[in-house]
């Protein structure tokens, strides 16, 4: 017969429910079911930040990113054009700056982006 230890106890009062895939909501998107940017925001997202320098570019660009990663797919042609020349200027730069460090899924992300700029 086994013993009863402290860390099997403490083992048994884990919910694996909670744990479950199918369940899961990123605390970053927080779940509420807002939709996604439009292309106003990415706009404004993108003037917003080509001054910043530092830290606060670093910054600047991980946020210009995952505006840009958020968009549905089919947004994204309507929000390119939307911008003007220095707009497209602008977000070819951010995508470029993505493709230097990719994370999860964002290359793919970028890659359409970039089809419908230079598309």
């Amino acid at each position: 017969m086994a013993k009863h230890t402290v860390s099997s106890a403490r083992f048994r009062r884990v919910d694996v429910d909670e744990y479950d895939e199918n369940k899961f909501v990123d605390e970053e998107d927080g779940g509420d079911g807002q939709a996604g940017p439009d292309e106003g925001e990415v706009d404004s997202c993108l003037r917003q930040y080509p001054s910043a320098a530092g830290r606060e570019r670093d910054r600047a660009e991980s946020i210009v990113l995952k505006v840009l990663i958020s968009f549905k797919a089919n947004d994204i042609e309507k929000a390119v054009q939307s911008l003007d020349k220095n707009g497209v200027d602008l977000l070819m730069k951010y995508i470029y700056k993505g493709f230097e460090s990719p994370s999860d899924n964002s290359s793919a992300v970028l890659l359409q982006w970039h089809e419908k700029v230079r598309g």
